[in-house]
């Protein structure tokens, strides 16, 4: 992918990474934070448990407002 963000200098390209990588026969997803979560026992359940990571980390930090 090649683009510029707004506050960028110029021009550069960022390259998208697969979350899923197999140590040993198990599967593990990393985490922006550096870590590695698992492990999961075949490559549909880890990405289920990224999807799961990321919704309950994405709810703590934006937490949708309350209607009374």
């Amino acid at each position: 992918m090649y683009g510029k963000r707004q506050y960028d200098p110029a021009p550069a390209t960022y390259y998208r990474t697969d979350r899923i990588s197999t140590v040993n026969g198990q599967y593990f997803f990393a985490t922006r934070e550096g870590t590695l979560e698992g492990p999961f026992f075949t490559r549909f359940d880890a990405q289920q448990g990224a999807s799961r990571y990321s919704r309950l980390h994405s709810s703590k930090v934006a937490p949708s407002p309350r209607r009374f």
